[in-house]
């Protein structure tokens, strides 16, 4: 079988891959091929208008991943979309765009990954993207006047602006509701985030309005580069070896038009098929724990047992209120699929590129600690808490590693356990508590406040079911399966209503409050829990599954992304992240691909 050669072969053309593609490819005697499952959707209007990111759910853009059952969510299989397309979920996602913070980073490195921290990643965050330039008016209007406009220097690829209509008050009524709790971000997140509400930058292009994902950012525009090829609708099926110690990554055989191929690679094999797939390639291609290999007859190349280990991923719990009507524009109609309203936002957008279709509704965002832990009783509920769930000493090194990074963080008043977010509407998505169904669009106007787990202590795992490669992996990310997570959750999860309860915010709420489920009012901690099982969802961010971590700490790759006991191999993609930062987590996986393409270009003297 004739095989043509390539200096790098990316497997996944998604965020990480197609940003990596576009930045290898930048040197031109580099030969560079890209192997992506899924097709272009650039053109589909699905994609490009962002109020319409969930119609993609489901459709041949998404990979339709779901998780076993999970006991701690009342046995409930959890939907895990991921995109299969060019660009990968950043072409199917909500859009936001969302700051590390420096501490997350810090403890990147203080979990054994040195050249990882703040100083190093942060200025790989502003490489990947180009902040929007707003008006002095509009910077009041968006509630970020006291910011200053000079305070980054940007102009990468993906091109960012605050969603919506700048006019929409519930920037405003966000800021001042935080104000006056202490809690508002005073300074540019991107600058230095710590604690506090700020209004989120969205991967919207100013402009057009319309979503700025991977390929659209990076690839639209190079795509005709000589020394990049792109094979589309192409499924790697195992990553080749040579023999010898340690054995050597030196091709992909993979799928494409009904016939098997194979690609040679000169330098470099590169795993960017996304934390569900790149775990499941290795063990195909006999990387991972060899008691799991020899079961389905795999060759076992190198034992590595963590490979599919380390699952994390945000979990997300909202409550929908019902808004008091005219206050502001909703969705609601949207989600109706009222046939006037639906008519009208699409000309305002077609026509001007404005209106209610130029976000998917998030234009709020806080990071929070709990603040009923900071001091008195509630600190030493929180003392005693972390005693009684402390690893014991038989544990791994990892448990306790991670152990510390969440007892820091829980203890520490300027770092957030969880983020906090708006969506100007009904939420369509997560099941109601009461029928273990979404719910059918209420008449009415409704405004949802969400919390997100931030750093899950709860780790899972994602492994092979067979030798076939078109088979799926089986997916069981342990969801709540640390009791410490429990706690700190539903803790969030109960200050959803004191929000809700707050001035200005509570003016545009019905009051007293009128929850979209009466579960929605908690009176104890245990409601709250038993709220959280019913209603949580994933927030669609599974990382850690090829952790960059030491090995003999539960690692797969090391500080320069290199598979453990194989040479020429290495991960770039959500699979390596050893932590979870506290929000989305697409800016993470922008800034992973641009360290990583300077990693590269320097272990091969192509600086």
């Amino acid at each position: 079988m004739s095989a043509e050669s390539f200096d790098f072969i990316i497997i996944g053309g998604g965020t990480a891959g197609i940003a990596l593609a576009t930045r290898l490819s930048e040197i031109a005697h580099q030969k560079v091929l890209v192997l992506e499952a899924g097709i272009d959707h650039s053109d589909d209007l699905r994609v490009k208008i962002p109020a319409f990111y969930s119609a993609l759910f489901g459709t041949d853009a998404d990979w339709g991943f779901r998780t076993v059952a999970q006991e701690k969510l009342n046995g409930r299989s959890i939907s895990l979309n991921q995109g299969k397309a060019i660009g990968g979920s950043s072409v199917i996602n909500a859009h936001v765009f969302a700051p590390p913070t420096q501490d997350i980073l810090d403890d990147w490195t203080k979990l054994g990954n040195a050249g990882w921290d703040w100083a190093t990643i942060a200025p790989y965050y502003i490489k990947a993207f180009t902040s929007p330039h707003s008006s002095e008016e509009h910077r009041q209007l968006l509630a970020v006047d006291d910011w200053t406009p000079d305070d980054l220097s940007t102009g990468g690829p993906v091109q960012l602006s605050y969603p919506g209509d700048s006019h929409h008050p519930i920037r405003q009524i966000w800021s001042e509701t935080f104000e006056k709790k202490g809690y508002r971000m005073a300074t540019n997140p991107w600058v230095h985030a710590s604690v506090g509400a700020f209004s989120n930058l969205a991967s919207i292009d100013p402009e057009k309005r319309e979503r700025c994902h991977a390929a659209k950012a990076y690839y639209s525009s190079i795509q005709k580069r000589e020394n990049l090829h792109v094979v589309l609708d192409a499924h790697a099926t195992k990553i080749i070896f040579s023999d010898g110690q340690p054995p050597k990554a030196t091709g992909v055989q993979y799928s494409h038009g009904g016939q098997i191929k194979v690609a040679n690679a000169q330098k470099e094999v590169i795993v960017s098929a996304g934390a569900l797939q790149s775990p499941k390639l290795l063990e195909l291609s006999g990387v991972g724990n060899a008691d799991i290999l020899r079961q389905y007859n795999i060759e076992v190349v190198k034992d590595l047992p963590s490979v599919g280990e380390n699952l994390q991923d945000h979990l997300v719990c909202d409550i929908s209120f019902a808004a008091v009507e005219n206050k502001m524009e909703t969705l609601d109609a949207l989600a109706r699929q009222e046939p006037k309203a639906v008519e009208e936002a699409m000309l305002n957008f077609m026509q001007k590129h404005k209106g209610i279709l130029t976000s998917a509704g998030i234009m709020t965002y806080a990071y929070l600690p709990i603040i009923d832990f900071l001091a008195g009783a509630g600190r030493e509920t929180l003392l005693k808490m972390l005693d009684e769930n402390r690893p014991s000493a038989s544990s791994t090194t990892q448990a306790k590693m991670y152990y510390e990074v969440a007892e820091r963080t829980l203890l520490d008043p300027n770092r957030p356990s969880a983020a906090y977010l708006t969506a100007i509407g009904q939420n369509p998505v997560a099941p109601d508590p009461t029928t273990g169904k979404p719910t059918p669009p209420q008449p009415g106007q409704h405004f949802t406040i969400a919390t997100v787990l931030a750093q899950p202590l709860s780790r899972g795992t994602v492994h092979i079911v067979s030798n076939n490669p078109a088979e799926a992996p089986e997916i069981d990310p342990k969801y709540l399966s640390n009791p410490l997570d429990v706690e700190v959750f539903a803790k969030h999860i109960m200050y959803i209503e004191s929000i809700a309860k707050s001035a200005p915010l509570s003016g545009v709420l019905k009051q007293p409050l009128h929850p979209s489920s009466p579960h929605g009012h908690m009176t104890d901690l245990n409601a709250a829990k038993r709220y959280m099982e019913s209603r949580t969802i994933s927030m669609w961010h599974p990382a850690g599954t090829c952790a960059m971590l030491p090995e003999q700490a539960g690692g797969v790759v090391d500080n320069y992304l290199r598979v453990y006991g194989v040479s020429n191999l290495r991960v770039v993609d959500s699979s390596v992240v050893p932590l979870l930062p506290p929000g989305n987590l697409q800016s993470t996986v922008y800034a992973l691909a641009e360290r990583a393409a300077d990693l590269i270009k320097e272990a091969h003297g192509l600086n």
